[in-house]
Parts: C-alpha cells; sequence; structure tokens
C-alpha cells in the first residue's frame, strides 16, 4: 500500500504523467481541467493523452499497459514521433494535489514499448517491470535455425524474393549455408521418447 502525503484531500486529486525521452527531453499531462506544473514540468490539459487498457486478460503481457494520445505540434509532434524520439522512453504516473502539485505521489513507471500512428491519433503500448519476465534470454534450444535469413547472423546474402523455413535441410540444400545455421538440428525431438532400436535398422541417432 502506498503512503500517502499527509493532509492530502481525495477531492482534490487528479492524475498527471510526466514522459521522459532518451535526449533528456520532459513533457507532462493531465485529467485535471488547467495546467499544472508537477516536477518541474508543465503538465497540459486536454493535451490528448489518456490511459487505455491495462489488463493481461484483454490480450497484453503481464506488466504492460496502453495509453491513447492525439498528436499535435504543442505536445507530441507527429514528426518527434515518426523519428522515434519517443522509443524506449520512460512515463511516470502520479496522484497530484491540484491545489499544491508538490504534493503528489507515485503510481507506476514504465517505458514505451512501441508506437502506432492512425491519423492523428496514436497508442503507445508501455511495458512495466513485469514485461521484463516476458523477454527471451539466451537462445532457445530448438532444431530450427534462430537467424534471420540475411541478417549478421545468417552471413549470405539473399536473391529478391527468397524465403527460408529455417529448417537443416533447406540451409544446406538450398542456400548451402550450414557452416551458419543457427539451430541445433541433431536435438531430440518430442517423438524421442517413442524410439526404440529396430533390427537392421541403423540405430546410432545420427538421423536428422
Amino acid at each position: 500500500m502506498r503512503a500517502l502525503p499527509e493532509g492530502l484531500d481525495e477531492a482534490r486529486l487528479c492524475h498527471a504523467w510526466i514522459l521522459t525521452r532518451a535526449d533528456g527531453t520532459r513533457l507532462g499531462f493531465t485529467d485535471h481541467d488547467q495546467d499544472l506544473v508537477v516536477d518541474g514540468v508543465t503538465c497540459r490539459a486536454g493535451g490528448g493523452w489518456s490511459p487505455g487498457a491495462a489488463d493481461s486478460a484483454v490480450g497484453y503481457a503481464p506488466g504492460q499497459s496502453a495509453v491513447l494520445g492525439v498528436l499535435d505540434e504543442a505536445g507530441i509532434a507527429p514528426a518527434d514521433l515518426a523519428a522515434g524520439l519517443y522509443d524506449g522512453a520512460r512515463v511516470e504516473a502520479l496522484r497530484v494535489d491540484w491545489s499544491a502539485p508538490s504534493r503528489r505521489v507515485s503510481l507506476w513507471t514504465a517505458t514505451i514499448a512501441s508506437v502506432t500512428r492512425e491519423g492523428e491519433a496514436f497508442t503507445a503500448t508501455l511495458a512495466g517491470p513485469l514485461a521484463a519476465l516476458e523477454r527471451v534470454a539466451g537462445r532457445t534450444f530448438t532444431r530450427l535455425c534462430d537467424a534471420r535469413l540475411g541478417d549478421v547472423r545468417c552471413g549470405i546474402t539473399p536473391a529478391p524474393g527468397a524465403a527460408c523455413d529455417k529448417r537443416w535441410a533447406t540451409c544446406v540444400g538450398v542456400f548451402g549455408n550450414g557452416v551458419n545455421f543457427r539451430g541445433f538440428p541433431t536435438s531430440p525431438g518430442e517423438d524421442f521418447v517413442t524410439l526404440y532400436p529396430v533390427e537392421g535398422e541403423r540405430n546410432d541417432g545420427g538421423r536428422r
């Protein structure tokens, strides 16, 4: 449970959001009916910023939520958004006493994981601390290659329109690139538990 500042009047509370970009630029928004200065940042009223879904049950991974907004030159400019200036930006949500904005409590912090734009509106997906639990650490042990066709780990320049199904046979037979195969083609699959030696067959485990 969060400790609220002593004497905080719930009748005077509003929300504020402070966004800090990687370049240090800070922007503020509030659902109050007037602009507020919070932590030295002018939080704009009616700035086109509002919280959206924040429940994993509606399609978001743990620790993720959405924020909806409207683009305008005085707030989040379309050109800045397109230039990626908001990628990875930090967002802090606060509960603020609008009569004395120095009296506030931080609700949560998150980073902008991705932004999609539709006309003059945008949706930003926010990733909180729990989202780190969803990240893949290291490599996946699988028979398929985990490189992208044509990337540094793949090491080849594919012909236009070329596609790869990430199988060992395709890497060797189609692209002649077995030396850079990034999977484990000899790893046992789920059918391994049902295998048994058969007289007259090759039983050395070498078959892919």
